[in-house]
């Protein structure tokens, strides 16, 4: 038996099985008591069997109210009630499993919409059971005599495919998913495709895979890309075609227009197949089986960068349905009882209001996502608090899922004004965070090691704990700041402290190290990170990122996994991954590979802005954002200070610790409060390590006899023993040149001539040794000569020129007093291997 053959026989093992199985499970409904029939089957056939019971009794009701009862449809709701309220003690039980928890909180769901159904028809006075009400929901038919079940929504009836999807949860059903399930069924039934479009986070992707779980047939969901060639379209739908399954094409305009074109060709050969209800067609020079429960489903963005327009052949073959602002107060409410709170409905227009305040209140920065994505997220968590924190109260544990899950992403400027809004609408409510104490201690004790360089401050120490509360529920994390604010040092902090978390405890010692690899995405081109096909061999090539995510697919350790993106994020690279970010978590390549992402890998992105992001991105992730001074430019001094302090004992750290203070900080504090330009972006922690890379630098020429300054010319640096008088004189040019060594003239304001003039006013006395101050001379012009211990003008050292008669123009070298300066500070940093940028023209 060939091996294709032996799996379509397995498929249709598996189909007869779960058919058997349903129908003792619907059969059980009534002849078992519902606590022990919930745990007897799966949730497939529980969820399966519920609501086939639920479309039965309903109808059983309208008979009912035909017959003269009038409370039919009342006492039904009632029923349903007390069901529900069954349902979510069950879910509070400390004493069922995991899988047992997402089957109760899956029927929850589907139940919660159940009795809306019901209470709408009851409000509404629907009578008969061929209203348009009752008529556009998605209801199950069990068939007596053939045993078997169809799905009907309108005037579309479908067969239960019996393809086992597993206990993956179910979407919380809203008005605008009725009627994407009502235009969805009926471009089936007309034999199109379907194309929800709309902005992102409206649940484009997860109502197509949501249908295909209640019709029982898989759905494939590819995310589309620029390298999708015409082959591999034609490879996608061939195989949809002949294994029936559902393919959801995310971000299908994508891909080239020029590719779309034969896309549609080959499309539409499969919807003339399945007018003429063929069970081989010819497609692409080769004759294929068809089997009709076959879809296709187009999800798009328009408007995004990197879109094209879809040609007018395509459209014609997918229906399309708009996606607009679901409804986050009825996702909400029912998700909260779904997770067990009672007070469902309140708490709801509470988590709503919230949202919508902090999108009118709050800045408006990139990373701010108030959507559907970052609410079922909050969801999560506050259903895992509910549990584990019976003894607060509803409010109190949603209140802080809504205030821990959000802060970390705030910048400094919002924090306040967010812990209002949540204090306005949780008035005299109070619940402390819980801190990891494991996690704590571990982070701590990294900090303390000699090694680490780093210093265990609190603000370092909250940030690495509200990165892992992050990573608990996303596995997609931007770690968002300005260079130098220490998005590194944090997660490079916390992935050692679960490598010393899992070497201390008992069930997962001798596990190893937390895995981590660093790639920059920028570095290289779309084809080297992901792969392509080479367009002559027709063989798949692999990119770097596709090659790492196969190897932690592939590794069964469940130590934590992180690939880190450390570059900037554009459309052009970033959305290739969507689908790794999201819920579907898989990565699918253009060799038509697809790599599923394991429940310890996760995606970290360092970053320092999102301009070039789309919102399809930003929805997709959580934010860990650090503030410029969340850490600041003091924890470095700390540190260099210390390392300072043991390399030299002649350079105290308390007199480094005092210049800092004497010295830099009132310099920096003015060029910002001024609001002076740079040549480039600085930010304060780049200008206070030049200060001390230069300082290192200017010690080390102190023991240096006969340096030779750029132009030839020679003075002794031999200025013995470092006292404090040097030491502040070497401190006070390395602060002029860091902090205004960049500044520029804008707008006829010369900012060096004002830094100048400011230094002497301000500085001019500090200390012994004194900038010399003339009418036409600035703090620039002079350095120190350690043998005179005074500020000597550079002019004194230029170089003397001797013209070459031979050399070529473009080679010519004047030495003047900016070549003179710049060479002694290019050799002051350069022996250091500390790096140095020249701005100019």
């Amino acid at each position: 038996m060939k091996p294709e053959e032996w799996l379509a026989k397995l498929i249709d093992h598996i189909g007869l099985n779960l058919r058997e199985q349903l129908h003792r499970c619907i059969d059980a409904r009534h002849e078992l008591a519902r606590d022990r029939w919930l745990f007897e089957y799966s949730a497939q056939l529980v969820v399966v069997a519920s609501q086939t019971w639920w479309s039965s009794d309903v109808n059983d009701a309208f008979e009912k109210l035909e017959q003269g009862s009038e409370n039919a449809l009342q006492d039904y709701l009632a029923t349903l009630t007390a069901n529900l309220a069954a349902l979510t003690a069950t879910l509070m039980r400390s004493d069922i499993s995991r899988g047992d928890r997402v089957k109760v909180i899956t029927l929850i769901t589907v139940e919660v919409h159940a009795r809306d159904v019901v209470k709408k028809l009851v409000e509404t006075g629907v009578k008969v059971n061929s209203a348009f009400a009752w008529q556009s929901q998605l209801r199950y038919k069990w068939e007596e005599t053939s045993r078997e079940v169809s799905v009907q929504i309108a005037d579309v009836d479908l067969d239960y495919s019996y393809e086992y999807v597993g206990n993956t949860g179910r979407l919380v059903i809203t008005p605008l998913t009725d009627r994407c399930y009502m235009t969805l069924t009926q471009a089936l039934k007309l034999n199109l495709g379907g194309a929800p479009a709309g902005p992102a986070g409206t649940g484009k992707t997860e109502t197509v895979k949501d249908l295909g779980r209640a019709l029982a047939i898989w759905v494939l969901v590819i995310n589309c890309s620029d390298q999708m060639s015409a082959k591999v379209t034609s490879v996608l739908f061939s195989g949809l075609a002949q294994t029936g399954a559902w393919g959801c094409f995310d971000e299908f305009n994508r891909i080239p227009t020029e590719v779309l074109s034969v896309a549609a060709g080959q499309f539409a050969s499969i919807l003339d197949a399945k007018r003429a209800k063929r069970e081989m067609f010819a497609f692409d020079d080769e004759n294929i089986r068809l089997v009709p429960t076959m879809g296709s489903f187009i999800t798009m963005n328009p408007g995004y960068a990197g879109r094209t327009e879809l040609p007018e052949n395509l459209k014609a073959l997918y229906r399309p349905c708009a996606m607009v602002v679901p409804d986050f107060g009825k996702i909400a409410e029912i998700s909260l009882a779904a997770e067990g709170f009672q007070d469902a409905t309140v708490l709801s227009h509470k988590f709503v209001e919230l949202f919508r305040l902090s999108r009118e209140t709050l800045s408006q920065q990139m990373h701010y996502d108030w959507g559907l994505r970052a609410m079922i997220g909050i969801l999560r968590i506050a259903g895992g608090l509910r549990r584990s924190d019976a003894d607060k109260s509803e409010a109190q544990i949603l209140m802080r899922a809504l205030r821990d899950v959000n802060v970390p992403k705030l910048v400094l400027a919002d924090i306040s004004v967010f812990l209002s809004l949540v204090e306005d609408l949780f008035p005299r409510i109070e619940c402390a965070s819980k801190p990891p104490v494991e996690l704590i201690q571990a982070v701590r004790s990294l900090l303390a090691e000699e090694s680490s360089q780093l210093q265990p401050e609190p603000a370092f120490v909250r940030k690495c704990v509200g990165l892992d509360q992050i990573l608990a529920i996303r596995h997609s994390v931007i770690i968002l700041g300005p260079a130098g604010s220490g998005k590194s040092a944090i997660w490079k902090t916390l992935n050692k402290a679960y490598t010393e978390i899992n070497s201390n405890s008992a069930a997962t010692a001798g596990t190893g190290a937390a895995l981590v690899v660093t790639v920059n995405p920028k570095a290289v081109s779309a084809d080297e990170l992901y792969g392509f096909v080479h367009p002559t061999t027709k063989q798949p090539i692999d990119g770097i990122f596709a090659r790492l995510m196969r190897d932690f697919s592939n590794l069964d350790s469940k130590v934590p996994k992180w690939v880190v993106l450390d570059g900037d994020i554009d459309a052009g690279w970033v959305e290739s991954i969507n689908s790794v970010m999201d819920d579907n978590k898989v990565l699918t390549l253009v060799s038509n590979e697809r790599i599923a992402v394991t429940p310890s890998m996760r995606l970290l992105f360092e970053v320092s802005h999102l301009r070039n992001a789309s919102p399809a991105t930003v929805s997709r992730a959580g934010v860990l954002y650090i503030n410029e001074t969340d850490i600041g430019w003091r924890l470095y001094v700390i540190s260099w200070v210390e390392a300072m302090g043991s390399q030299h004992e002649s350079l105290p750290s308390a007199m480094l610790e005092q210049l800092f203070e004497k010295l830099a900080a009132p310099a920096l504090e003015y060029v910002r409060r001024e609001k002076f330009k740079t040549a480039t972006p600085l930010a304060d922690i780049a200008i206070v390590q030049t200060l001390c890379s230069l300082f290192e630098g200017l010690i080390a020429r102190n023991d240096v006899t006969g340096t030779t300054l750029d132009g030839g010319a020679t003075a002794s640096n031999d200025g013995g023993a470092l006292d404090k008088e040097l030491c502040e004189a070497y401190f006070k040019f390395a602060t002029v040149w860091a902090v205004g060594g960049a500044l520029v003239s804008e707008q006829a304001v010369d900012q060096r001539r004002a830094f100048s003039e400011w230094w002497h006013e301000a500085m001019g006395r500090t200390g012994t040794v004194h900038f010399p101050q003339t009418a036409d001379s600035q703090i620039y012009d002079y350095f120190l000569d350690p043998l005179t211990r005074r500020f000597a003008p550079w002019r004194d050292v230029i170089g003397h020129y001797t013209h070459v008669f031979d050399i070529t123009f473009a080679n010519i070298m004047v030495p003047t007093i900016d070549t003179t300066r710049l060479g002694f500070l290019a050799e002051t940093l350069i022996p250091l291997r500390k790096p140095m940028m020249l701005v100019g023209g």
